[in-house]
């Protein structure tokens, strides 16, 4: 553990620390939400030991309060989580050869320790600016729900402190910067109408799903042409 941390230059450990500070923020807002708005203090910790991936976990709590059934909050959580997929493939090299540090490694995978890895081309410090994040990631997470699981059982309302826009509010922070394509883009406004749209008919839950639909779009928008030079 020692040569992991040796590996990595003082910017890139300032870099993950920084990560981990605004994570355990939003950690400790999403255990704080789930308790005052009506689930044991227990249910926000043992799903951020257990799942450890905030979007998906701010959507599945978020379905459940609204008063969704749990299939529909599972549902989408893992729609959000599919993301990851393709992240395992891209830094599979970082991960190791054997089967529990591979699997630990998946535990561990968020976009941030992703980042962390593409934006590096050495192998060594690669693997160990992952770990280095995906670590201190998972610690930081899980004390800070702890610590916001145990402030939400004081909150009585959520509204006063502007807390119940949380959901929506990380939710839109996660989908914006990949807003800049049109390619997705398109897909994501068609799948939010469709989704506002079926809210007054159908339960809670149901309308996230049936935003699917928006990828309709996705699917039959023609690849980009490659940039030609001009002679």
């Amino acid at each position: 553990m020692h040569s992991l941390w040796r590996t990595l230059d003082r910017g890139t450990l300032r870099d993950i620390a920084l990560v981990c500070l605004a994570d355990a923020m939003v950690g400790a807002a999403f255990g704080a939400i789930s308790v005052s708005g009506g689930l044991p203090p227990w249910v926000p910790v043992v799903m951020s030991l257990v799942v450890f991936a905030g979007g998906a976990q701010f959507a599945a709590v978020g379905v459940v309060l609204s008063g969704g059934a749990p299939i529909a909050a599972v549902a989408a959580g893992l729609v959000l989580n599919a993301r990851l997929l393709p992240f395992g493939f891209a830094i599979g090299d970082v991960l190791g050869g054997r089967w529990w540090t591979r699997l630990t490694g998946a535990h561990l995978m968020t976009d941030e320790a992703v980042a962390f890895v593409l934006r590096d081309g050495d192998p060594h410090r690669r693997h160990a600016a992952f770990w280095a994040c995906g670590l201190g990631l998972f610690v930081s997470w899980n004390a800070a729900v702890v610590l916001g699981a145990l402030a939400g059982r004081g909150i009585g309302d959520t509204g006063a402190l502007g807390l119940d826009a949380a959901f929506p509010a990380v939710l839109l922070a996660l989908v914006l910067p990949s807003l800049a394509e049109g390619n997705v883009r398109n897909p994501a406004l068609l799948g939010a109408v469709v989704a506002v749209a079926a809210t007054p008919f159908l339960p809670a839950g149901l309308p996230v799903l049936l935003a699917l639909t928006g990828l309709v779009l996705a699917i039959r928008a023609p690849a980009p042409l490659p940039d030609r030079e001009v002679r």
